[in-house]
Parts: structure tokens; sequence; C-alpha cells
């Protein structure tokens, strides 16, 4: 009991934990590669077995990762990822399933010389009548370090900010059937509305 008092411990999974520097290497223990941790979480009104399937054919991804070109499925545990960065240019690297239990989650690791080295889990948890709760952990380097993750903030292309907006994407297709957009569509511009 006295431990406890002594050393309080953070309860807070590794990506909400307010001790950012414990939380990043508990989950760099947990998920291998990157300096820069990212978590997300959304409720989604569906099973937790139809998001889980969803999500675990790769290829489906790029639909709902906004900067996500394609994923190419190689087999049942590895994929090659192509992702817009900022500047117009793009990345590159093959991912490798390190952990996977059907319908509870899945967890990645980049393979060696990726451009972007990374990690990471989605896990899927029954929410009661509510659905699924969806949370994405991810570990990455970005690219050029310090700056690169500047740079990547300037352009919308920073982690933390994409896995929030396609975390919402990937909730209004499964719950809509689409995804909602802003962009005006050819009609619109050619009616000349606004």
């Amino acid at each position: 009991m006295s431990d406890l008092i002594d050393h309080p411990r953070d309860d807070a999974p590794p990506a909400s934990s307010k001790r950012e520097s414990e939380a990043a290497a508990a989950a760099r223990n947990d998920l291998g590669k990157g300096d820069t941790l990212v978590a997300q979480s959304v409720t989604i009104n569906r099973p937790v077995a139809e998001l889980f399937a969803f999500w675990r054919n790769f290829s489906n991804l790029a639909s709902v990762m906004e900067n996500v070109e394609r994923v190419d499925v190689l087999n049942d545990t590895h994929s090659h990822w192509v992702v817009k960065a900022p500047g117009g240019k793009t990345v590159e690297w093959n991912a490798v399933i390190t952990d996977e239990r059907e319908n509870e989650s899945i967890a990645w690791a980049s393979e060696k010389d990726a451009d972007v080295p990374n990690s990471g889990r989605v896990t899927f948890r029954h929410a009661g009548g509510r659905g699924t709760v969806v949370t994405a952990t991810i570990l990455y380097d970005p690219p050029a370090g310090f700056i690169g993750k500047v740079v990547a903030k300037m352009f919308q292309r920073e982690p933390a900010i994409q896995a929030r907006r396609d975390l919402r994407r990937f909730k209004q297709l499964m719950e809509t059937g689409e995804i909602a957009t802003g962009a005006r569509n050819r009609r619109l511009f050619e009616e000349g509305k606004n």
C-alpha cells in the first residue's frame, strides 16, 4: 500500500497519460517504432465484427484515410502503403502485422527502411447499445524531425490532425454508407452557387 502512495501510478492509456514521456515509453514498449505518439477514439454505431472486418481489409483504408493514396495487400500479414506528404510528395513503406486478435485489435509496424518509421494498434471495443469504440494509437518518426512536424501541421498532414479526421470519415462511411464533404461539387460550381 505504501508503494502506491509513494509512487502514484497513472492508470490512463499510454496516449492519454499526463506524463507524456512515460506514455510514449509505454507505447513504444507495446508498439515499437516511432518517437511521436498520437491516439484518437471514436464511437461508431455498428457492430464490432463489421468494423474489424472492414479495417482488416487494408485496401479499404484508402477510402477513409484522406492522405492514403493506396494500400497494396501483399499477403495476410504484409502490406505496402503510399501516403501523401507535404509539398506534393509521397512517402511509402511496407508494414507487417505484429499482433492480431479477431474483433479486438490489429497491431502493425513498418519494416526496415520505411520513409516514415511507424507502428500502431487499432482496437475495437463493444460500447453496449452505442456500437463500438474504435481507438487508433500510432507512434511515428516525422520526416525531417521537428521541422517536418511543423511543416506537416501547416499543410494539415500531421498525424494527430489526420487521425481525428480519418476516424470521423470512417464513422460516417460505416454509419451512413457515404462520407460527407464540404467540397463544392461540379453541379454547384456550374450553377455558380457558393
